[in-house]
C-alpha cells in the first residue's frame, strides 16, 4: 500500500510542469548601474587637445555579475580592475596595477547616474602617504565617460584634483 501511494505521488510529480527557472542573479537596475562604462575606449586627460594616454577595455564578466577593466597605457605599467556588488549592497572595485599596487574602492551610483567609488591608495600622494581617493565616473552627452579622481589627505574633509580622464569610444577600425 505504501509503495502504491509513493508511485502515485511520483507519477503526479512527473505530469506537473517543471518549475520556472529563477531569474539570473545579476540582472536588474543595480547591476546595470556601471554599464555606461562598458566598451572599448581611447583615454585622454580632460583638457583641450590632449593626446591619448591609454586604451581601456571595459567588459561585463561572470554572467553580468562583474565589470572588468583592462587598462593599457601607452607608457608605464598596465593594470586592471574588477568591479561588482558586494554582500553589503555597495559596488566594490579592486584595482591591481602592473607595479604591484592594489587598491580597494567602494561606493555606488548617485541619483543623477554617476558612479562614485572611494578608497585609500597608499603612496598616491607620495611615499608614505595614504590619501583617500574619490573617483567619479560620469556619462557625458557625447557618449564619452569622465573619470575624475580627487584626493583627500584629511579623511575627506577637503579634496583636491588627482586625475581627470575622458574615455572616448575607440573607432570601430581600432577595436
Amino acid at each position: 500500500m505504501i509503495a502504491a501511494i509513493a508511485l502515485t505521488l511520483v507519477m503526479q510529480d512527473a505530469s506537473a510542469s517543471p518549475p520556472s527557472p529563477p531569474p539570473p542573479a545579476c540582472e536588474g537596475e543595480a547591476h546595470a548601474a556601471f554599464d555606461f562604462w562598458v566598451g572599448e575606449w581611447e583615454v585622454s586627460p580632460n583638457s583641450d587637445g590632449a593626446a591619448p594616454v591609454a586604451h581601456s577595455r571595459i567588459e561585463k564578466v561572470a554572467a553580468g555579475c562583474g565589470v572588468r577593466e583592462t587598462w593599457m597605457p601607452f607608457r608605464g605599467p598596465h593594470g586592471g580592475s574588477l568591479n561588482g556588488i558586494g554582500a553589503d549592497g555597495l559596488w566594490h572595485q579592486r584595482w591591481i596595477g602592473g607595479s604591484g599596487v592594489m587598491v580597494d574602492f567602494r561606493g555606488g551610483p548617485t541619483d543623477d547616474g554617476r558612479m562614485v567609488l572611494t578608497g585609500n591608495w597608499a603612496g598616491a600622494a607620495g611615499p608614505g602617504s595614504n590619501p583617500l581617493i574619490r573617483m567619479t565616473y560620469t556619462l557625458q552627452d557625447d557618449g564619452s565617460v569622465r573619470q575624475h579622481g580627487e584626493q583627500s589627505l584629511d579623511h575627506g574633509v577637503t579634496w583636491s584634483n588627482s586625475f581627470d580622464l575622458i574615455y572616448r569610444p575607440k573607432a570601430a577600425s581600432e577595436q
